[in-house]
């Protein structure tokens, strides 16, 4: 699997997770670990608990700990107290803020029906105990539909449309970002001491998002032996630990050039090829700037931007697939640029069929405008 900074750290606390899990879910996760990246383990272990936790909160096992809840439980669990956990992910009150809470998403549940699924997959048909039989033959799980969030490929490609930058939008946020958002910050406020330390660097962050379409984690993965200043490209870690060469705009690589030139100072960082490019400091040593931490100055500068409506590093991926879309035509050329392996993933960023069905509508519009100017006697 991928060796990503990210994976590290999800391995590790997968492994401290795993401690408290039953003998059976630490079988699951280690039979899986080479098919599987820890941090989609990591987020099912993290399912699991949550579920065990309700099966001892709602009496149907009798334990004080995760740890001491046996297979008999899994094996005897009933449909109805199934369909009662599903119920209660639908229903549970998740926290936004101190204040705000809100209902799980569709995709939420049914990653976790997934995730409990696959798990009784394995203790049903992939484990063998003393005697040569699987740890108990009932799956109850196969009984419980996950119910698919029902949308169209039009559909998502409008949703995506209306939260990603259009026409020269993108170059404006740059423009912004560069020009002009220092005058919105209280002079020698904490906020404008950071953007001035660090704003070669978020500049160049924004640029290659914009100037690539890669993801958060290709981009924090970086290291100076990926850069490629005589092509204007990149090399990347793609998901599943595929190795891939991006294609960056020349802008783009200038940005990160002009990064590079005060990196040393700003942030210690040595010249090293596996050094990581893009970093932050802390007690004055040289630290990799974290996929939380880059989402984060994402959401400050669209934020400012847009007037409170945020963007993540997601949304300026699609609009690098848009841009790209409307200037190539080529989709063959989007997928091998996004690291998409399906026509139907990339045609999120073109929708030929919603534009003649937007311009068939003006033409009736116009028939009837028509009619109404000049009627019929």
């Amino acid at each position: 699997m991928a060796n990503t900074r990210q994976h590290q750290v999800h391995e590790q606390k997968l492994e401290q997770l795993v401690t408290s899990m039953p003998f059976y879910i630490v079988e699951y996760v280690d039979n899986k670990m080479d098919t599987r990246s820890p941090s989609t383990l990591l987020n099912y272990v993290l399912d699991y608990k949550l579920f065990l936790e309700w099966l001892i909160a709602e009496g149907i096992t009798e334990v004080e700990h995760i740890r001491e809840i046996s297979l008999s439980v899994l094996e005897n669990l009933k449909l109805v107290e199934a369909r009662s956990f599903i119920k209660f992910l639908e229903r549970r009150n998740i926290p936004i803020n101190k204040k705000e809470t809100k209902k799980a998403e569709k995709v939420s549940i049914n990653r976790k029906i997934s995730a409990l699924r696959s798990l009784f997959k394995y203790l049903t048909t992939q484990t063998e105990n003393d005697e040569g039989e699987p740890y108990f033959y009932r799956n109850v799980m196969l009984k419980i539909e996950v119910n698919k969030v029902k949308e169209t490929l039009g559909a998502r490609a409008s949703r995506i449309s209306t939260k990603i930058f259009h026409n020269d939008d993108d170059a404006r946020f740059l423009n912004f970002v560069k020009h002009d958002y220092e005058k919105e910050l209280p002079e020698k406020s904490r906020k404008f001491i950071y953007f001035n330390r660090d704003k070669e660097r978020d500049f160049a962050i924004l640029s290659l998002f914009l100037g690539s379409g890669i993801r958060v984690n290709e981009l924090s993965n970086l290291r100076l032996l990926d850069l490629d200043f005589e092509e204007n490209q990149i090399h990347v870690l793609r998901k599943g630990g595929k190795k891939d060469v991006v294609a960056v705009s020349p802008p783009s690589m200038q940005d990160i050039k002009d990064y590079l030139t005060i990196r040393p100072e700003r942030y210690n960082g040595s010249t090293e090829d596996m050094d990581y490019v893009f970093l932050t400091k802390i007690n004055n040593a040289a630290t990799p700037l974290s996929n939380r931490a880059i989402e984060a100055l994402v959401k400050k500068y669209t934020k400012a931007f847009k007037s409170n409506k945020s963007m993540s590093p997601h949304k300026l991926r699609h609009t690098y697939g848009t841009n790209l879309m409307e200037q190539s035509g080529d989709i063959h050329l989007l997928m091998t640029q996004l690291g998409h392996t399906s026509t139907t993933t990339a045609a999120l960023y073109t929708n030929p069929e919603q534009e003649k069905a937007r311009k068939a509508a003006e033409q009736l519009g116009e028939r009837r405008t028509n009619y109404s100017e000049h009627p019929q006697s």
